[in-house]
């Protein structure tokens, strides 16, 4: 196989309701820092990092008093930018991942694919408590701006779970294990048939 290619990227953005600012380095030692105003998002972006394997760093200011909606999309937003640019070209990678996720009593399903396609499938048992200062129907809004931003089909379903926070975090953890095998360089092939992703 050929030199790896360095798979980094920082993005920004700034609009009237928010500034966000992403590094992202999807082979670091899973390093994660994340500044959002939201304590439980913060903590869910930095599972993201840590159990993908990803250097990851985002800070973000935004329009709290008018709502959460606005920052937890952006970041999305941002981090499925800086993902797809990171990834590059794709040649070599895994594509594909999937796998199912516990957390205590929660049980969590979830598939992706990089395939340049972006879709979101979240089936998960609407959650009805807030988690601190967290509007758990918003996770499903990041994911959809995530995987819209980053170009890839991505499948979450919660099979069982009573407690939200597990649900979710269950939600995090998988897709960042899912995330990283599916980024994983095994060739130097491109993973498709049609000659590009």
């Amino acid at each position: 196989m050929s030199e790896p290619a360095v798979r980094t990227s920082h993005q920004t953005r700034r609009t009237n309701e928010t500034q966000i600012a992403v590094d992202l380095d999807l082979d670091g030692r899973g390093e994660a820092t994340a500044s959002t105003g939201i304590p439980f998002f913060d903590h869910m972006l930095e599972q993201l990092g840590k159990h993908g394997g990803f250097d990851l760093r985002i800070d973000a200011t935004g329009d709290l008093e008018v709502d959460t909606h606005h920052t937890i999309e952006d970041v999305g937003i941002v981090l499925g930018t800086a993902f797809k640019d990171a990834v590059g070209d794709k040649i070599g990678v895994r594509r594909f991942a999937s796998g199912l996720y516990p957390l205590d009593e929660a049980l969590v399903q979830v598939a992706l694919d990089l395939s340049g396609r972006p879709f979101l499938v979240y089936d998960v048992d609407p959650i009805s408590e807030w988690i601190g200062t967290f509007d758990p129907q918003l996770a499903e809004e990041f994911w959809r701006a995530f995987a819209f931003a980053a170009g890839i089909t991505l499948h979450v379903t919660s099979i069982t779970g009573r407690n939200g926070h597990h649900v979710i975090e269950a939600s995090f953890k998988g897709v960042a294990r899912s995330l990283r095998d599916a980024i994983r360089v095994e060739s130097d092939a491109l993973p498709t048939t049609k000659g590009a992703l």
